[in-house]
């Protein structure tokens, strides 16, 4: 890819700031968007939660990237947290979606890729899936398809878009893996219920790399399962975990504590998502760190 221009909204954010890191040290120039008052002409005021965002600072850009929206596993899922996981989403790709369209042909984004979740799929069990399967039911499935159908107005206006379903994302800074590291280096890590659940992970690095995949190529669109192709259970997980960390996995948390401590969430952490990244494998994408042994590895640095 030539020097581009690319907006990323959820920069500061686990995945969007290692994106921003990568498309700078290649000479990318990156607009950030932000929730203040602009500090440079490097940012754009949005407000993902009221529906507004500066259409002007998108105008010429090359990509926008939305990666905006509330940790889905930082907290209970209380109904007052449940409105705001999806205003953020669903609200915020609409304002964006709806940006693009507004303006001229020739200074819309080529491409908008929709940060999306695997949470699409809802509980799979032992079966896999991939992009063809239909959503599942609950809370995130219809959060997801929500979010997914909030890019409408950029779609319509014919600005190529991709919806990036991202698994687990194996890193030290955040998400899943941002809890799991300590408690593994302190010998207190362990198998979640009875082990038995499958987790679809990803390399923070597969990831980056992934949503770069997908700005490039003007043939694809559509949803990308963002995930390693050989996802494991949790008790496999586990295992990796104190093998790479050199430390004993000992402890096991019940199903009713992660219940009780977590709530609706719980279902998240125990639920079965046997996910495939089908099409972006076909693509022609090649994962650096497709089994999860170099994934830790990578992470732990």
């Amino acid at each position: 890819m030539e020097h581009s221009r690319i907006a990323v909204a959820g920069s500061s954010g686990l995945i969007g700031s290692a994106l921003v890191r990568s498309l700078r040290a290649d000479g990318h120039e990156v607009v950030r968007l932000v929730r203040r008052v602009p500090g440079s002409k490097g940012e754009v005021r949005w407000d993902p939660e009221g529906g507004t965002v500066d259409a002007a600072g998108l105008a010429g850009c090359d990509a926008v990237v939305n990666l905006a929206g509330a940790n889905v596993g930082s907290r209970r899922w209380t109904e007052a947290y449940k409105t705001k996981l999806r205003s953020g989403r669903v609200l915020g790709t609409t304002a964006l979606a709806k940006a693009m369209a507004s303006l001229p042909p020739e200074e819309r984004p080529r491409v908008f890729v929709n940060g999306s979740a695997i949470g699409y799929y809802g509980e799979t069990g032992e079966r896999p899936v991939d992009e063809s399967a239909p959503p599942g039911e609950g809370f995130l499935p219809s959060l997801v398809v929500d979010w997914e159908g909030a890019a409408a107005p950029a779609q319509e206006a014919g600005v190529r878009t991709v919806f990036t379903r991202t698994g687990l994302v194996v890193a030290r800074e955040g998400g899943a893996w941002g809890r799991l590291f300590p408690l593994f280096k302190a010998g207190l890590g362990g198998r979640m219920g009875n082990g038995r659940q499958y987790w679809s992970f990803v390399s923070l690095h597969d990831e980056v790399a992934a949503i770069r995949h997908l700005i490039d190529r003007d043939d694809l669109s559509g949803p990308f399962n963002v995930t390693a192709p050989h996802p494991l259970t949790n008790r496999e997980i586990t295992e990796a975990m104190g093998r790479v960390l050199r430390r004993p996995t000992l402890f096991t948390v019940p199903a009713p504590v992660l219940q009780t401590v977590l709530g609706e969430m719980a279902g998240d952490v125990l639920g079965s998502q046997r996910v495939l990244p089908t099409r972006l494998s076909e693509s022609g994408f090649t994962f650096a760190f497709p089994e999860i042994e170099g994934a830790i590895r990578a992470a732990a640095g």
